[in-house]
């Protein structure tokens, strides 16, 4: 038998950072990524962002890879988007991602840390906020594809 804890922090952008997640917005495309997770087998924890980004912090199977798990959740959510609300039809997400593991005993921060975006984005820009993670988590990035 096999155990396993793996805690993601999953954070991406809409397509150029185009401001389309208005709050009402967010919340609903927050909810509806929670059934997608669902779906895969995993359990959402927390999900909120910006009008811009989103974070999701995820519990995620071993049998599924990051990067399989956030194009399944990038695309349902995308074409989701596009059937709701009218307006977005020139709607995507921005390709990549950022995924941090988390461990257990920073778990508790870092569910505060993404239910209170919208204090932070009070303070700091989505670019500051990603250049901030990166850091933080070591990872080596091209700036061209990090600054909007």
């Amino acid at each position: 038998m096999s155990y396993t804890s793996l805690f993601y922090h999953l954070v991406f952008s809409t397509k150029q950072r185009a401001p389309w997640l208005a709050p009402e917005r967010l919340t609903k495309c927050c909810r509806y990524m929670g059934g997608i997770v669902r779906n895969l087998k995993a359990t959402l924890l927390e999900a909120d962002g910006a009008a811009d980004h989103v974070h999701l912090v995820t519990l995620v199977p071993p049998v599924v890879p990051i990067s399989e798990f956030l194009k399944q959740v990038k695309g349902a959510s995308s074409q989701w988007i596009h059937e709701t609300f009218a307006e977005l039809r020139d709607f995507w997400w921005q390709d990549g991602y950022a995924a941090f593991t988390v461990s257990k005993s920073a778990l508790p921060d870092v569910l505060s840390y993404v239910r209170n975006q919208a204090e932070h984005h009070r303070k700091m820009s989505f670019e500051e906020e990603l250049i901030a993670l990166l850091d933080r988590h070591g990872v080596e990035y091209d700036s061209r594809y990090v600054l909007g």
